[in-house]
């Protein structure tokens, strides 16, 4: 160790490697929310690394859908607040909003999809709207993505026409189109058999470890999410109870945590 990073520590500064961490590509801090009377968030603190794939689990009504919409800013925060690359997403409007918004990709529940549409457009749409690409660049783009999520011959269907499992494929191509930094996905594998569950979960990570974007998946598919998620996040009465490894989450003595991935069954001291 240098003088200069012996006097840094002896002062009670970070280390070198502290230092040299890379910034969280998400940091959530101490964000509160509440519908009317209602608390639903109630001091989220959470942060995501770059690169990483971030599984949010919780009981139905914990407060998972409404993060991610204010992870996309699609609600205000009565306080706390959203940082994506060190941009404080509650303070920005117009067209600042819009230029962090471009970084990302979204799946939504469901899927989405334009039912007028066909895959193609459906796939193509948010290049058409937002960017200035020439239309062949627009057209390599999309086939892609097609091909990237196995529905490159699918293009001229539309989605009544393919099953349940290819419409979240779809989704999925459009989320990847734009080339995002972060990729938010709220319960993408909702209806599916356990098998088309597993098929998309598998083509997440593929694309994951491809293109190393950021992922945020919003779930309720256990156990199956350990076996994709670099660390999963427990949200429990509107606050992050645990978060961890798939291994220290599934591992935990925390008697909420174990409760919700265990289903064990709260008993009363006699």
């Amino acid at each position: 160790m240098t003088a200069t990073a012996e006097a840094t520590v002896a002062a009670g500064g970070d280390s070198p490697a502290e230092s040299l961490a890379p910034a969280p590509a998400v940091r959530v801090e101490d964000l509160r929310k509440r519908f009317r009377r209602q608390p639903v968030l109630r001091g989220v603190d959470l942060d995501v690394h770059p690169g990483e794939l971030m599984v949010v689990i919780g009981r139905s009504g914990a407060g998972k859908s409404v993060l991610l919409r204010h992870l996309l800013a699609l609600v205000r925060p009565d306080s706390g607040r959203v940082l994506i690359d060190g941009q404080d997403l509650t303070r920005l409007r117009g067209r600042a909003l819009d230029a962090v918004r471009a970084r990302f990709g979204v799946v939504f529940q469901g899927g989405a999809l334009f039912d007028s549409l066909t895959v193609w457009h459906n796939v193509s749409f948010p290049l058409r709207e937002k960017s200035r690409l020439p239309a062949e660049q627009i057209q390599a783009r999309v086939q892609a993505a097609l091909d990237q999520v196995g529905l490159g011959d699918m293009g001229h269907k539309f989605p009544a026409e393919v099953s349940g499992g290819m419409r979240k494929r779809v989704a999925i191509a459009r989320a990847l189109v734009t080339e995002p930094r972060i990729v938010f996905l709220d319960e993408p594998t909702t209806g599916l058999d356990p098998i088309l569950v597993n098929t998309i979960h598998h083509l997440v990570v593929e694309l994951q470890r491809k293109f190393n974007f950021t992922a945020v998946m919003v779930s309720h598919e256990l156990p199956e999410i350990f076996r994709i998620a670099h660390r999963v996040a427990v949200l429990h009465d509107g606050r992050i109870q645990a978060v961890g490894t798939p291994e220290e989450i599934e591992n935990s003595t925390d008697p909420v945590v174990r409760q919700f991935i265990h289903g064990e069954i709260e008993t009363d001291a006699t």
